[in-house]
């Protein structure tokens, strides 16, 4: 007798395998099983996987190993809903268990858009083992795939590892490989991990490349991706568009623009395939880089778009305050019939934030759904929150937290303080901190933000005891670092570092730039000090934030006229924005300043932004 049909299965579906299944007299098996399979390669659809399974039930074939494969096989494709159940009613002991059959169910889980059943993949090895069946090279790219999907459990990978080397698969090209991104996936501290397995292989793939370079990408060590790709260059290897996606996103990360120039002319000469996700991702790069209009002419010559190339252009107009400019894409995209989605409307939304542009935010906040039937999440009210705050309208900004139809998280209310703090209402901000302290009493940015405040309303001592409590905590302030790429190389720096090479000319110069802009009248914005000390050291503190040492280095180093472009992992403070306005015009440079939320264009005296921001 055929096993019963999967409990969970919809009443109708029951009904129509039922009727389906009737009791004609069975044809030959081997007819019965090559039929059953055809029926199966062809089922796209629930309702087909489901026809092919009152036939599996009708000939008896319930127990049939490669029968079952292509079930699940198929399910996993067509019906993921349905996998579970069928293997609950049909992986029964009565099944005799081969390679083909478990290699199948690790892969249909490894591979499945849900994220319940990719955490089971990795179950069905064990099953293998239990059934005396030896794994083959098919079994471990799959399942070490499986295991980069348990971040948290890097035990299970580390056995997986050790499974792949103890039946002689660790060397294989593709085991090699999928154990480079498992690694990689585990985190930084099993980077050293992935190197090494990396260093053991011959590297004649650019997918070994691809894994590597990836897999520093994501660990943020994007400095070491692009090291790696150079040498991937020299070794000969052609890069495939993985290779090219990772690089991609490195210089994007760093800020390198020629990097990604190169990385553009290089798909061009090479005929490496400009689809529409290398497109994509060649625009977001492009404005990351500062190169907003070389974005632009990238998404104006693509043939294909799609929304996400919409998107991009809108979200690379957005980060340089071009408000008016990424509204006039949207209303084009609205022209062509593209409908929006929620993520595109947050470009939408942070175009006008960054612009001063308040009553359009409102209009389009109001038409998500109205006009589009899009509900607003929490980074759309996010952004509204920030709209009103750089406005100076903090009242409007509070009202609309309190107005939320869901409770504001912690980066709303860190944006609320921001305004409060930018628009001098310092004991709103401090109660709001206190409130977040309370709430989340692990964030480093809440101790920030508390201290700041303190600072600012000259209570040293409060600030010094909010200091010693992060010290217990050990909790640490995010220092404020500086990249540029020059002559293909990256150079960072640190506030009052003196690591690099060149730090004394670096300093030199950097104490010519101070004179150059006392001549000129410059004031320094000591109040951005929240330091205990006298205006005088207050001056010294200002003069050595790590953006003034990138780019006193850029100075050194190239003839009057260069651009040069700086990359800040934090916000630019209000005085190193009023100094880098006059370092531009003294010294005759165009200065692009992408810190932590947008681009700042600064040529002759003047920013890009405005000095809204």
């Amino acid at each position: 007798m055929p096993p019963p049909l999967p409990p969970s299965l919809p009443p109708h579906l029951r009904r129509r395998c039922l009727s389906t299944a009737s009791h004609d007299p069975p044809s030959a098996a081997r007819a019965a099983e090559q039929h059953c399979i055809r029926l199966l390669e062809r089922s796209s659809t629930s309702a087909a996987v489901l026809q092919s399974l009152a036939f599996l039930l009708k000939s008896g074939l319930h127990s049939n190993p490669l029968v079952l494969t292509r079930l699940f096989a198929s399910a996993a494709s067509a019906a993921p809903a349905l996998l579970e159940p069928l293997i609950a009613a049909l992986l029964s002991p009565s099944v005799p268990i081969d390679a083909f059959l478990v290699n199948t169910l690790i892969r249909a889980h490894a591979t499945s858009p849900l994220p319940s059943a990719r955490l089971r993949a990795a179950a069905f090895f064990p099953l293998m083992l239990r059934s005396s069946v030896l794994p083959n090279k098919f079994t471990f790219p799959f399942l070490l795939k499986a295991c980069a999907a348990l971040p948290g459990s890097p035990g299970v990978g580390l056995q997986a590892h050790a499974a792949a080397l103890k039946f002689g698969f660790a060397t294989d090209q593709y085991v090699s490989n999928t154990l480079i991104h498992m690694y990689s996936c585990f985190g930084g501290g099993f980077l050293a991990g992935a190197r090494n397995v990396f260093d053991r292989m011959l590297k004649s793939s650019a997918v070994t490349w691809s894994a590597m370079i990836g897999g520093y990408v994501r660990a943020g060590l994007s400095s070491d991706a692009v090291g790696l790709f150079r040498e991937m260059q020299a070794s000969g290897v052609r890069p495939d568009e993985v290779t090219v996606l990772g690089v991609l996103a490195a210089a994007a990360d760093l800020g390198a623009l020629e990097l990604a120039r190169w990385v553009g002319r290089f798909v061009e000469r090479e005929g490496t395939g400009k689809s529409v996700t290398l497109c994509n991702a060649l625009i977001d790069t492009l404005a990351k880089c500062g190169d907003v209009d070389g974005a632009v002419a990238v998404f104006q010559g693509m043939e294909e778009r799609t929304v996400v190339s919409w998107t991009s252009v809108i979200d690379a107009l957005a980060m340089e305050g071009r408000g008016k400019e990424a509204v006039g894409v949207f209303e084009e995209m609205k022209t062509a019939g593209v409908p929006p989605d929620d993520v595109l409307f947050i470009g939408v939304l942070t175009a006008c934030s960054h612009a001063g542009m308040v009553d359009e935010g409102r209009g389009y906040f109001d038409s998500m759904k109205m006009e589009y039937g899009i509900e607003p999440k929490i980074e759309h009210y996010g952004c509204m929150v920030d709209m009103f705050g750089r406005a100076g309208m903090v009242e409007q900004a509070v009202e609309f937290v309190r107005t939320m139809p869901m409770k504001p998280n912690s980066i709303i209310w860190r944006t609320l303080v921001a305004a409060c703090r930018a628009h001098g209402r310092l004991e709103l901000g401090e109660s709001i901190t206190r409130n977040l302290l309370n709430e989340y009493p692990a964030h480093e940015a809440n101790y920030v933000m508390l201290s700041n405040v303190y600072a600012l309303t000259q209570r040293w001592k409060e600030k010094s005891e909010i200091r010693r409590e992060m010290s217990k905590k050990g909790i640490k302030k995010v220092p404020g670092c500086s990249v540029v790429e020059l002559d293909g190389e990256v150079h960072e720096f640190i506030a009052g570092d003196e690591s690099h090479p060149q730090w004394k000319e670096i300093y030199m110069m950097v104490e010519e730039m101070a004179r150059e802009l006392k001549r000129m009248g410059h004031i320094s914005a000591t109040s951005e000090v929240l330091l205990d000390l006298d205006e005088e050291d207050k001056e010294g503190a200002l003069q050595w934030h790590s953006e003034k040492l990138a780019i006193a280095f850029v100075l050194l180093r190239t003839p009057p006229g260069t651009q040069i472009r700086v990359v800040k992992n934090l916000r630019v403070c209000s005085d190193c924005h009023a100094a880098i306005k006059c370092i531009s015009r003294v010294y005759n440079r165009e200065i692009i300043v992408r810190d932590r939320s947008r681009f700042h264009r600064f040529k002759s005296g003047c920013c890009s932004c405005n000095d809204f921001w």
